[in-house]
């Protein structure tokens, strides 16, 4: 089972999102479920600073050397920053997931799109392989 911090929220899509408790900046990333499912990471697709998103847009991809996925967003809002870093080294996605690997962070309008709890997300991803 791939660690699930208690302290971030989940989407059924497996991405997380930190930072909405402030109401401000919410940091958005995928799972470490969903990195290990995807296989070695090779390429990110993130959008651009200053575009406005809604909450479930796809808003990215994720290319892996078994598949290519979407990247939706849990919450809408100004793109305010994006991960460069993981940009140059794709591979921080499946190596730091919730760490160096985030993907961009949005400045929050309106509430956010049904978000899971770590225990929700844990029993979510359980019976998925």
């Amino acid at each position: 089972m791939s660690n699930i911090p208690d302290d971030l929220s989940y989407t059924k899509e497996h991405e997380w999102v930190s930072g909405l408790e402030d109401g401000l900046i919410a940091t958005i990333g995928i799972t470490a479920f969903a990195a290990d499912a995807l296989g070695d990471v090779v390429y990110v697709q993130l959008p651009e600073v200053g575009s406005t998103i809604e909450a479930g847009d796809s808003v990215g991809e994720v290319e892996s050397t078994k598949s290519v996925s979407e990247i939706y967003t849990p919450v809408g809002g100004e793109v305010v920053e994006v991960n460069q870093t993981l940009v140059d080294d794709p591979s921080l996605a499946n190596s730091d997931p919730y760490g160096e690997g985030w993907m961009f962070r949005v400045r929050a309008d309106g509430d956010p799109e049904d978000l899971l709890s770590a225990e929700e997300y844990a029993a979510l991803t359980s019976g998925e392989s």
